[in-house]
């Protein structure tokens, strides 16, 4: 099956990703290009908060295609993954035609009427352009991992009462991972690989300029460099792009053109969400020393 389709070139994925607000890089950008070309999945890893999952929000908007996704969670069945029947449709049905046999109802009751389509069958049965968003695919057990194999491998869910349903438009996958467990070689060859870390200084300030218009370059810069000092501290829970965003919002929503020692020490909360976290950057960050730098 051929790829989706959705961009001409590296440069089309480039711009069309900035008309949605995400700012791509050459690496992500050519491995979006590619996996749409060659009609794989995208497998992304990469910490917390570093875009991820806006990423296949963004192939989405700018691709113009429905947003699929199947969120994962330890304890995630196939139930919730795939398909399940509507138990209580059922019974209605079967009471209703009380006079029927049970081959005559069993007939019905397992058509396509009476079934709850989850996500993977919801993006495999549609013939409307779908990005399929298999989020934080590392929090789900191991065995999930069997089921999309079969899922990516040939696009197509076996459900044992109406038989095997063969993708007509094959969906972009995007599988994204914090890497808090190791994913299967089976499941990592099946797709190609993206790891996402934090932008480099002009990115992110870049990407800061973008989301808060009312940020000069000048506070923007500044932001950055207490944003950097602060995820080289070894933190619980280091801050991700969107708190950078939300901390220049903060900084303006305050009145603050620069950044001061009152303002940043009170304002630790909107970055940082561990107490732990708060009291190591308060005893640490020399703010003197990390704006001069």
């Amino acid at each position: 099956m051929a790829g989706t389709g959705y961009f001409t070139s590296v440069e089309d994925v480039t711009a069309k990703l900035a008309g949605t607000g995400y700012l791509a890089s050459a690496a992500v950008a050519t491995t979006v290009f590619l996996a749409d070309a060659l009609g794989k999945p995208l497998l992304i890893e990469g910490p917390a908060g570093v875009g991820k999952t806006e990423l296949a929000k963004a192939v989405a908007e700018a691709s113009g295609s429905r947003l699929v996704r199947l969120q994962c969670y330890e304890g995630v069945d196939e139930s919730r993954a795939l398909y399940e029947w509507n138990h209580a449709k059922q019974l209605l049905r079967i009471t209703a035609g009380k006079d029927e046999t049970w081959d005559e109802a069993r007939n019905d009751i397992f058509g396509e009427e009476f079934l709850l389509a989850r996500p993977l069958l919801t993006a495999i049965k549609g013939d409307e352009p779908t990005v399929l968003l298999i989020d934080e695919t590392d929090k789900a057990d191991v065995e999930i991992e069997g089921l999309l194999l079969e899922v990516l491998g040939d696009f197509q869910i076996t459900v044992p009462e109406l038989g095997t349903i063969t993708a007509g438009r094959k969906p972009f996958v995007v599988l994204t991972s914090n890497a808090t467990r190791e994913l299967s070689e089976a499941l990592r060859r099946r797709c190609l690989f993206l790891h996402i870390d934090f932008p480099d200084a002009a990115l992110e300030q870049r990407i800061v300029r973008l989301k808060v218009p009312g940020v000069d370059d000048a506070l923007a810069a500044s932001v950055i460099k207490v944003i950097t000092a602060l995820r080289a501290m070894e933190l619980r829970k280091a801050p991700s792009v969107a708190e950078t965003i939300d901390w220049a919002r903060t900084l303006l929503a305050l009145g603050a053109d620069s950044l001061g020692e009152d303002v940043v020490r009170a304002s630790l909360g909107v970055i940082l969400k561990h107490q732990e976290d708060v009291v190591k950057a308060d005893a640490r960050l020399e703010l003197g020393k990390v704006l001069d730098s």
